[in-house]
């Protein structure tokens, strides 16, 4: 099978690294220097444990560089690029091709059908977890299950599972697609903001009380949200899926305190932000998480003005 992923950070590479074990890979970026890197030195995965492998994969930053058909075109780009990478995933893609959206937030899916004009994304999530050491270089932070949305019997989606499953992937299939988009949203509700203007590792959010707090008053409206949109949630207790998904990635640097490290736009328009937005749509209050969303705006918005030491007075 013939994969290109779009987006070369730290998901894209982990996952780029482990498909080109079993699969012909080429990673998309328009990063220079990600670019660069990768060609010169490979993919290089820092694991869990320590242990440091490299992984010789293709890399290219213009689509046109694509030789061939794409069977699978997987996309992990930050949700504002979704819809530039479906356009480019388009070019590439063969006839019954699909694409994969392992990406935060809602509406993903939606883009990339609306640029294919017909059902072509197909809804996932991951609970593995990466944070980027430097271009081209990822460290795994956490381990968990790979879900993709589609019921047995669909032959192309469970091709791409049988492929995640080889590469040593743990991977699942659900019906229910809207259940794991907000499965994980919620989960990224608790999480994201918080660790992005707290400055801090997922599992300080489940050891701290004051931090705990917050968290669940978050979820606690995103729960509410889901339930009036008449969303079933893949598990009983949000609060202590999210909680459990802190510990499993204690050391875990969440993508949004990445983008603020970084000092870059965040996603927080479609995580806490659409709460806020389909909140209003049923009528559920989400004053936590509207003010969480206002922060991080405000974060994003004095990046350059921010006082990270104390220095002497003048």
């Amino acid at each position: 099978m013939r994969v290109i992923i779009f987006g070369a950070g730290a998901m894209g590479c982990l996952f780029g690294a482990w498909l080109s074990r079993v699969a012909e890979v080429v990673l998309y970026d328009i990063q220079s220097e990600t670019v660069e890197s990768i060609s010169n030195n490979g993919v290089v995965v820092t694991g869990i444990d320590g242990t440091v492998d490299k992984a010789k994969v293709e890399v290219i930053n213009r689509v046109e560089q694509f030789q061939g058909k794409a069977d699978l075109a997987v996309v992990f780009t930050k949700s504002h690029a979704t819809k530039s990478a479906a356009q480019a995933a388009r070019t590439v893609l063969s006839h019954d091709g699909v694409v994969v959206t392992l990406q935060n937030g809602v509406g993903n899916v939606e883009q990339i059908d609306a640029v294919f004009g017909c059902p072509t994304g197909v809804a996932g999530i991951t609970a593995q977890a990466a944070n980027t050491i430097g271009p081209g270089h990822t460290r795994h932070a956490g381990i968990g299950m790979t879900w993709l949305a589609g019921s047995p019997g669909l032959k192309k989606v469970e091709q791409v599972q049988q492929l995640f499953q080889q590469a040593g992937i743990e991977c699942g299939l659900s019906e229910d697609a809207q259940g794991l988009i907000w499965g994980k949203l919620l989960v990224n509700v608790g999480i994201n903001a918080l660790t992005a203007l707290l400055r801090v590792h997922n599992g300080v959010l489940a050891e701290v009380p004051a931090c705990k707090d917050i968290m669940e008053q978050a979820v606690s409206e995103a729960a509410a949200v889901a339930d009036a949109l008449g969303i079933r949630l893949p598990y009983r207790d949000p609060m202590e899926a999210v909680v459990s998904v802190c510990r499993d990635t204690a050391a875990n640097k969440a993508s949004m305190l990445q983008d603020a490290l970084r000092h870059t736009v965040t996603e927080i328009d479609v995580i806490n932000g659409a709460i806020v937005a389909k909140g209003g749509e049923v009528g559920v209050a989400t004053p936590v998480n509207d003010l969480l969303t206002r922060m991080v705006k405000a974060l994003e918005a004095t990046y350059e003005r921010r006082i990270d030491e104390i220095k002497p007075e003048a």
